[in-house]
């Protein structure tokens, strides 16, 4: 069902390439509505019979299996199997079977889920898609049950297992998909480095925040290049590739790295934008934490380069302060106008290695589409 689904949407896909964004957009929004789909039945599938096994070990396991696989399942978009996909299907075209390889583009949202759930704990963030972060809501549960002990040490503590729990369940997954051994080692080599990437990322984000006066725009650019854009996208469309068996040496790799570079770090300077200046309703998260903290993100070490002497007075003035003001401060300072000038210069770098890349009109078109759709959103 979902692989006719998609091979509609692709003749639809390539059939209005050229006519403009909007078409694009239209198709190509109805052509990840189906893969998501796909990507959740799968994932539901699996997840339903992890907990019933974990369920059997122990009563008390019942509602932490549950709280993990509804971790994975509530919202999210589903960005990185996405990309997975369209490395994949550029690689193939359209007549090979999605469901093959489903169950490995699926495990990317199981580690995504891990790195969410992770990265909660360390930013003590209190909301995710609108909803309580995991450690969060493990605490109220703590309460709710009349438990002894701290609630937030108990949240953080379980929220860590969780996460731990779905980087074991996406090896897991990982190897239900069907493809001949040899090339699911080269997927697998694929997605380790993916994972150790991201946490150099993480482990670099969590040093800027306790290492500020040492932070530099090109170190902020490096978190983003490693906690972001690897995982993201540029690992995710190699993922896909190793999938369909392209060899390390053919021309689509480096149309692949150089595209998922640009998009992957064009999308968290988004993502920096969004943190301060986005609608809480729409991005599901507090505006503002990353001012609030003083997180050295790519948007704040470039208000404080281009700063006057006088603005960066104001800017260390109104650390403490609300944080509004220091919202208009950075802006004034010319840091958004330069971060959208560098969204739009990594959008461009990531369409020229298109032109590049051996890829059919239907994977072309996809992935201009999703580097100005995962760069140019609201949430």
């Amino acid at each position: 069902m979902a692989n006719d689904a998609l091979a509609g949407n692709a003749t639809r896909l390539a059939a209005v390439s050229g006519e403009g964004d909007d078409p694009i957009r239209a198709v190509l929004a109805a052509y990840t509505h189906d893969l998501v789909t796909a990507i959740d039945e799968t994932l539901a599938t699996f997840l339903t019979a992890e907990v019933d096994s974990l369920t059997e070990i122990d009563a008390s396991m019942g509602s932490f299996a549950a709280t993990a696989r509804e971790a994975v399942l509530v919202g999210g978009k589903r960005i990185r199997s996405t990309f997975a996909y369209w490395g994949w299907r550029g690689a193939v075209g359209g007549a090979e079977a999605l469901p093959p390889v489903l169950p490995a583009l699926a495990a990317l949202e199981l580690l995504h889920t891990f790195a969410l759930v992770h990265d909660d704990v360390m930013d003590a963030s209190a909301t995710r898609r609108n909803r309580p972060t995991v450690h969060v809501a493990l605490a109220e549960q703590h309460i709710a049950a009349g438990h002894r002990g701290d609630p937030g040490r108990f949240g953080e503590a379980v929220a860590v297992l969780i996460g731990d729990l779905c980087m074991v369940w996406a090896d897991r997954l990982l190897a239900h998909a069907t493809v001949p051994p040899a090339r699911l080692f080269e997927v697998r080599r694929c997605y380790d480095q993916m994972r150790v990437e991201t946490v150099a990322g993480q482990y670099l984000d969590v040093l800027g925040e306790n290492d500020p006066a040492h932070w530099s725009v090109d170190r902020a650019l490096r978190v983003a290049r490693y906690k972001t854009a690897s995982y993201t996208v540029q690992r995710p469309l190699l993922f896909g590739a190793r999938l369909a068996g392209v060899p390390g040496d053919d021309s689509l790799v480096p149309a692949y790295t150089r595209y998922g570079l640009a998009v992957g770090e064009a999308f968290q300077l988004r993502d920096d934008l969004l943190g301060v200046y986005g609608d809480p309703a729409t991005t599901g998260k507090p505006a503002g934490d990353d001012l609030r903290t003083g997180k050295p993100t790519t948007l704040l070490m470039l208000a404080r380069r281009l700063a006057t002497p006088a603005q960066l007075r104001a800017l260390e003035q109104a650390g403490d302060g609300p944080v509004d003001r220091l919202a208009e401060l950075v802006a004034e300072t010319g840091a958004v106008t330069r971060v959208e000038r560098m969204i739009a210069e990594r959008v461009s770098d990531a369409l020229a290695a298109l032109d590049t890349a051996p890829l059919d009109r239907t994977a072309r078109t996809a992935l201009t589409g999703l580097a100005v759709a995962a760069t140019n959103r609201r949430a």
